[in-house]
């Protein structure tokens, strides 16, 4: 334990860093390239802008608490269960958070110019992709995103970390459910059939 929790301590605050760094230098860049932002918020006040807003604060609470954690002990004050404070569960989480990291990677590299981060209003021509990964499930990139989530959980197993996880996975899985209506009113009965063929999740 004198080794993994200091090693699992410092990479939670330089992963979730890295991962701020990439997502936002990755979505400049592709602005930059194609001359329209990949981030996605939708109307002011609608569904899709409330789980933008809430995965945005969720997102700076858990880079602020992991980079703080590093330099101060405030494991008391995020309510820590010392029961799962161990290390195989440590380096479980660590696992999850970078097998999470992969495939999110991967996902997006097989998407390709179709993907997006929300729901895209343009009425450009997209591909609706049904094939590998889709093909097995209608939302990979959110199990992947999920699968991330229970990781922090395991890596900092803590009354804020399991809010993080509740509310994570809450905002998820409505936000699964717009972009379905999205594709269904873009993509009508192609999707229809996909969606008949394929499960949402698994």
């Amino acid at each position: 334990m004198d080794l993994i929790e200091p090693l699992v301590r410092h990479f939670l605050g330089i992963f979730f860093l890295m991962i701020g760094l990439q997502f936002s230098s990755r979505s400049l860049g592709l602005y930059r390239r194609m001359g329209f932002s990949h981030i996605n918020y939708g109307a002011r006040g609608a569904a899709p802008w409330w789980h933008r807003q809430t995965f945005n604060v969720f997102r700076a609470l858990i880079l602020g608490v992991c980079l703080i954690r590093i330099f101060a002990d405030i494991d008391g004050v995020l309510g820590v269960f010392d029961s799962l404070y161990q290390w195989p569960v440590l380096l479980l989480g660590l696992v999850f958070l970078l097998v999470s990291y992969t495939a999110v990677n991967y996902l997006q590299a097989f998407m390709h110019e179709e993907w997006r981060s929300g729901i895209d209003p343009r009425n450009d021509e997209r591909t609706l992709i049904t094939c590998g990964p889709f093909g097995k499930s209608r939302n990979p990139l959110f199990i992947a995103v999920m699968t991330g989530q229970l990781g922090f959980f395991l890596a900092l197993p803590s009354v804020f970390s399991l809010v993080c996880l509740i509310v994570g996975v809450w905002v998820v899985t409505r936000q699964a459910r717009e972009e379905e209506k999205d594709l269904l009113q873009k993509f009508g009965e192609a999707y229809e059939h996909y969606r008949a063929r394929v499960p949402r999740w698994f």
